[in-house]
């Protein structure tokens, strides 16, 4: 049997989706919560074979499988052919093939995208789903009826679609707002719940090593430390170390011990990375011995750091899209800092700047120069490695600020090594 995607897909995201939504289709739990029964017979495994085939590849006859569908089978193969199937195509290019015409459309209206979307809730599990969102925006250009109240209730809240709303808010009409911020506090609340607490025991844990005092209470020595500065006072016959000097952890007092400076590129492609860093920026900024200022950027600079209470509103306060001016940003950021041995920047971008590169550069040196600890993201996010611009990673390397792909359960451990001045936990896919 030939393995092609579904009739007319070009061998991209839709590739993947199909076979995920082939694992789905075999007894998985929908949206619902109930398992989907196949409407073959059951236990004979060379059938159950053919009927996932047969989702994956679309029904024509040249898929092979010769497998017919019938009832809950059918209606999940009509809700992936909506939007997987064939598109039309003006040239004629297509009408040499046998077998039914099929086509991907959803409909111009918004009840039939809403029936859709109700639809692949009842057949898919959650994760599936937000993907066949993803490529639903991508690929029939449904971005617009996101601004319809009753399409706003009906779809799979997630980072992605946070990003979309986004970068639809200027265009939203009243009736809408309310909803859409109602989808994106779901978004940030949930994320806060994963987040919050492991990035306060660590940043705390980690104030509290850096800084060390010479004459610490017996509670607060340091062993590990204090065994190792006190080697040389090794006693052979006793088989033990005299400390003559001891190293102990400090107490992060009340007053703000440390400065951080999330500095965000908002273009378009950096949607989930600023969703993520409004949300890590409020969790920073509830820490009373961090000061947090979070800037967002592209060709202007927004300094957002009054809203960090509510990082719902911090998101509303962007703008996704535009030019990016990382130099201007970077200008900015360095004049705010007051305490350069005591601050960490963290620049997320994809590097890809419009402003003046050696300018950029210079301006990183200088803060490094000053005590600053400078960490480069080229995304924070469960995306994996982005496009990135690697000539000014590289350039970034050299001066001591490697550029990486930072995951949300990194990000914790990313600051937490800034903070100590120790290297930074740079994964192997760099």
């Amino acid at each position: 049997m030939t393995t092609t995607p579904r009739a007319g897909d070009t061998g991209t995201t839709a590739d993947t989706t199909a076979g995920t939504l082939a694992g789905a289709a075999g007894g998985s739990t929908g949206g619902d919560g109930v398992g989907t029964t196949a409407d073959t017979t059951a236990g004979d495994p060379a059938h159950e074979r053919l009927r996932r085939w047969r989702l994956v590849l679309g029904g024509d006859q040249a898929d092979g499988t010769g497998c017919v569908l019938s009832g809950r089978d059918a209606a999940m193969d009509g809700a992936l052919a909506a939007l997987y199937g064939r598109r039309d195509r003006g040239d004629g290019g297509d009408r040499g093939r046998t077998g039914r015409e099929r086509s991907a459309g959803l409909g111009a209206s918004a009840p039939s995208v809403a029936r859709w979307l109700g639809d692949i809730r009842a057949y898919f599990p959650s994760s599936v789903v937000q993907v066949m969102q993803r490529d639903a925006i991508d690929r029939l250009g449904l971005a617009a009826l996101l601004l319809e109240p009753e399409m706003l209730e009906a779809v799979e809240a997630d980072v992605h679609l946070v990003g979309t709303l986004l970068s639809l808010s200027k265009a939203m009409p009243e009736t809408a707002k309310e909803s859409a911020r109602a989808v994106v506090r779901k978004v940030v609340e949930d994320l806060e719940k994963r987040l919050a607490t492991r990035t306060r025991a660590t940043l705390t844990g980690a104030l509290d090593r850096s800084a060390r005092i010479s004459r610490p209470r017996h509670h607060d020595i340091d062993w590990n430390r204090t065994v190792a500065a006190n080697l040389k006072h090794y006693l052979p016959e006793y088989g033990t170390v005299v400390p003559e000097r001891l190293v102990g952890y400090g107490r992060a007092a009340r007053s703000v011990k440390k400065e951080v400076v999330l500095c965000v590129d908002q273009s378009g492609s950096m949607a989930a990375s600023v969703v993520y860093a409004s949300v890590f920026g409020a969790v920073l900024a509830s820490m009373r011995s961090i000061s947090t200022r979070l800037v967002v950027f592209d060709t202007a600079v927004v300094d957002l750091t009054d809203q960090l209470d509510d990082p719902v509103d911090v998101l509303f306060g962007t703008q996704l899209g535009g030019g990016t001016d990382i130099n201007r940003a970077l200008a900015y950021c360095q004049s705010r800092i007051t305490r350069p041995a005591e601050t960490v920047v963290v620049l997320i971008s994809d590097l890809y700047e419009g402003g003046i590169r050696h300018e950029m550069l210079k301006r990183v040196a200088a803060m490094k120069a000053s005590g600053v600890q400078f960490v480069t993201l080229l995304a924070l996010s469960d995306e994996g490695a982005p496009a990135y611009d690697r000539e000014h990673a590289a350039a970034l390397a050299a001066l001591g600020a490697p550029a990486f792909a930072c995951t949300p359960d990194l990000f914790p451990e990313v600051m937490a090594a800034a903070i100590e001045k120790r290297p930074l936990p740079v994964p192997d896919t760099v």
